[in-house]
């Protein structure tokens, strides 16, 4: 079992990071104007080379380099000091920690690459880098402690408030989703809207872009969800399972939706909710099972797109690609659904000795914590890069294109 634990965790390591490259690049490329493509597709690829190099220098040790509350201090970073027994802890995938390490950076790569898309268009490609690479090492890596590495919201935790009961969170709900949505509604805050918002926008210019990028990213979301377990066992299989029929039901009620508002069903409707039944099973995977995942798939479905509107339309944020709406509010929904919905009489694993009233209330205050904390250390980055190298680009640049403002050239000739 032990090489095909490794052979798994190695493949669904290559699955995550091919939902970034190219998936998400080729996702949040379509959805923008002709004239800014390349400029979302080298945010992406910077993003991806920033965030593996300061994930390999502080950010792995700050999440999972000890059993601290709140962070997991240096001892590991520049990936020294790793445990290389395959027998330690009595598992073979836990051992291998340079395997958890290298999976885990593909995590820390894709979550402040969704961030972006709520500012495409507008925000400089120097404040776009700069602010990855601080919010990834100041955001991500302690949230990623507190849930992962046995940090306070951990039942692992001996200070875990929740008195044992720690949050539930196989892959991401909370550690990715929650904090890139609500990072996404303080950057648009920052930065401010596109010209025209919300009535002059442009369509995307590519569709078929943004279906081939959210077709790899369900393809990936098997390695996201499906390699969160660590090992090739059945409750991999289960995650897998779970992770497509959601994602299959999220489909199926945005196009419905979506019909019965507007008399059509879109592509670009019908793999936005895609990515809403993906982003909504992802905490619940480990728990609930296929009767769950297709009522979290299906509820995300509704639920996401009706907050585009909310965030949009009442609140007045031009969050460009809709990250809060899709994958924050997804994450949130995945995560307060779950103890509900994780009972073996609906095909899932259950909570173990805990309550369902009691895994509720842990997973409420955790989602509450890690937004509130999220928002705050968010704000205070965003404005230490804006002073630093500025935020938004100048009218010109945004009006002629970030293509050629940021980067010297076009992905196609402007008519």
């Amino acid at each position: 079992m032990e090489a095909a634990n490794i052979a798994w965790l190695l493949t669904a390591t290559a699955l995550v990071l091919f939902m970034t490259l190219p998936g998400l690049a080729l996702f949040y490329g379509g959805l923008v104007r002709s004239r800014n493509v390349l400029s979302v597709l080298m945010q992406c690829f910077a993003i991806a080379a920033s965030a593996s190099l300061l994930w390999f220098a502080f950010g792995y040790s700050i999440a999972f380099g000890g059993e601290g509350a709140f962070w997991g201090g240096l001892g590991k970073a520049f990936l020294l000091n790793m445990d290389r027994d395959p027998t330690a802890e009595g598992g073979a995938m836990k051992a291998t920690e340079l395997l958890t390490a290298l999976f885990q950076m593909t995590f820390a790569i894709i979550t402040p690459a969704l961030i972006i898309g709520a500012i495409v268009e507008r925000a400089r490609f120097g404040f776009v880098v700069l602010f990855s690479s601080l919010w990834m090492l100041l955001c991500y890596a302690p949230v990623a402690h507190w849930v992962w590495g046995g940090g306070f919201l951990s039942a692992e935790s001996g200070l875990s408030i929740f008195k044992g009961v720690g949050v539930q969170d196989l892959a991401g709900g909370v550690v990715v989703h929650v904090t890139a949505g609500v990072a996404a509604l303080v950057l648009v805050a920052v930065i401010g809207p596109r010209a025209g918002f919300p009535h002059e926008l442009k369509p995307p210019h590519q569709p078929v872009l943004v279906m081939i990028g959210a077709a790899m990213l369900w393809v990936g979301w098997f390695g996201f969800n499906g390699g969160s377990p660590a090992a090739a066992n059945n409750s991999a299989v289960l995650a897998a399972l779970v992770t497509h029929l959601s994602a299959a039901a999220a489909c199926a009620s945005w196009a419905l939706w979506e019909r019965l508002r507007f008399g059509k069903a879109t592509l670009i409707g019908i793999v936005t909710g895609m990515v809403a039944g993906l982003a909504s099973i992802t905490p619940a995977a480990g728990h609930v099972g296929p009767i769950g995942a297709v009522i979290i798939g299906g509820v995300a479905g509704v639920l996401c797109q009706e907050m585009i509107g909310v965030v949009k339309n009442r609140m007045k944020l031009d969050d460009s690609l809709d990250v809060f709406a899709v994958h924050g509010v997804g994450g949130i929904w995945g995560t307060l659904a779950l103890p509900f919905l994780a009972a073996a009489s609906l095909g899932g694993a259950g909570l173990g000795e805990a309550s369902v009233m009691a895994q509720f209330a842990a997973q409420l205050v955790g989602v509450l914590i890690v937004a509130l904390f999220t928002g705050v250390v968010t704000l205070i980055v965003a404005l230490i890069a804006k002073k630093l190298v500025g935020a938004r680009s100048s009218d010109e640049d945004i009006a002629d294109g970030l293509d050629l403002a940021d980067h010297g050239e076009r992905a196609y000739e402007l008519t």
